[in-house]
Formats: structure tokens, C-alpha cells, sequence
């Protein structure tokens, strides 16, 4: 079992946020997931036809994430949240990458409602992890950088192990080492929001969402939540 720590810190900071996690245990990567290629598809065929569009720095959703990143000392233009640069590499592909079920699918579902969406294998996971302000010691090794390492600055919120930093700039970025793969069997999704008050139905919808594109697939999901009222959740 793996438990999530909301630090105080944050909660104390950003009194918005919620994380919904999402677990899908006994994942089978390697078989189609004919909903998800759905899901990525209409997607597509709606930007196209211009029915639909992906949520810009100015939508409240992303601004919020800018405001943030501003607050820890990261450009947010230079280095743009995840859910942002989606979007935006969406909206001039007109395509989202295709890199696995698993991670096709949050990808969906996290620029279908405009929120940040990461995951971690577990099986690779070290301890627990915490989301907190970067101690400007650790070490992270980017995703498909395997040879890389960088050191956040203090302060910048990561998520982080007992081994290292698992995200940069909160989700920017995720590590190599707990990338999920077409072989992960156990894997944590985190939904995000940091308007609550405003968002919190909508990362429930989104939750919902990717458990059923994950569920099919896996022996068993279930969803945990962190937030101010609840700083801990054991997965």
C-alpha cells in the first residue's frame, strides 16, 4: 500500500486544491481499448468540426494553474502545465499522441475537462509520496530523458518518494522512473484541480470518466481523494 500526503504547506497555500486518484490494479495494457480510442477520436473529430476546444491560459481552469506556477517562481508560459501544453499541442496537431491505453486515456479525460491528469506505476513507486514544497536537494530524471537529472528549486511544489522527485512544477512534468507503461499493472491517475469550491464536480465527472475507460481492463479501480479536510490518502 501506498500512501499520499497533502502537505500542509500546500493546503495551507492553496486552500483549493483537491486530488482525485484513481487506482486500476491488475491492468492489462496490451489489449485493445476500444473506448479509449473512441474517447481520443471524437475528441479529434469534434476540434475539427469546431464543436469543441481545448481550454487556453485564459480559461479559469488554466489560469489558476498559471498563478500557481507564477508563485513558486516558474514561468508558466516557459514551462506550462501539463493540461495546458495538451491542449495546446491539441489545438495545432489537431491530434492528441498516441503513446499507450493507459496513458491515452488520462489524457483524454484531462483535456476533455480542462484539468491536469499524470500517472505512476506503483510497482515503481518507493514509500509513499508527498506532495510538497522541493526541499532544492532532490533529484528528478525527466520522462524519456533516462540519463538526465535536474534538481527543482526550493519551493517548487513536486511530488515526491522516498527515492526522489516524481513531478517537476507540480504537473508539468512526470519522472522516467515511474512511467507507465503497456506493462504496468498497478497505477495511480491524479486529477487535479485548485478551485474546489468552483471544480470539485467536475474532477468528480472526470474521475468517474477515466475509471470507467480503466475499468474494463483492470481487476479493480477505485477512487481516493486528498484535500485541505483530508490530507491523506492510502492507496
Amino acid at each position: 500500500m501506498t500512501t499520499f500526503h497533502l502537505a500542509p504547506a500546500v493546503a495551507d497555500v492553496f486552500p483549493g486544491t483537491r486530488v482525485a486518484l484513481v487506482t486500476a490494479t491488475g491492468l492489462r495494457g496490451r489489449e485493445p481499448w476500444p473506448r479509449t480510442a473512441t474517447a481520443v477520436e471524437e475528441l479529434e473529430r469534434r476540434l475539427a468540426d469546431g464543436t469543441w476546444s481545448p481550454a487556453d491560459e485564459t480559461d479559469p481552469r488554466v489560469e489558476a494553474w498559471h498563478a500557481a506556477y507564477r508563485s513558486f517562481g516558474t514561468n508558466p508560459r516557459r514551462v506550462r502545465p501539463s493540461v495546458d501544453a495538451l491542449g495546446r499541442r491539441l489545438a495545432k496537431k489537431g491530434a492528441l499522441p498516441r503513446v499507450n491505453p493507459a496513458v491515452d486515456s488520462y489524457n483524454a479525460v484531462s483535456v476533455r475537462h480542462g484539468l491536469p491528469a499524470g500517472a505512476f506505476d506503483l510497482d515503481r513507486v518507493t514509500g509513499d509520496v508527498d506532495i510538497r514544497p522541493a526541499h532544492g536537494t532532490e533529484a528528478f530524471t525527466p520522462l524519456g530523458e533516462p540519463d538526465a537529472v535536474e534538481t527543482p528549486k526550493p519551493g517548487e511544489i513536486v511530488y515526491a518518494d522516498a527515492a526522489g522527485i516524481l513531478t517537476r512544477h507540480w504537473n508539468h512534468r512526470d519522472a522516467h522512473r515511474t512511467r507507465v507503461t503497456e506493462d504496468s499493472a498497478r497505477v495511480v491517475f491524479a486529477l487535479e484541480t485548485l478551485r474546489a469550491d468552483h471544480d470539485g464536480g467536475l474532477l468528480d465527472t472526470a474521475a468517474d470518466e477515466l475509471r470507467a475507460l480503466l475499468a474494463p481492463h483492470a481487476e479493480r479501480t477505485a477512487v481516493h481523494h486528498l484535500d485541505p479536510a483530508r490530507l491523506h490518502a492510502t492507496v
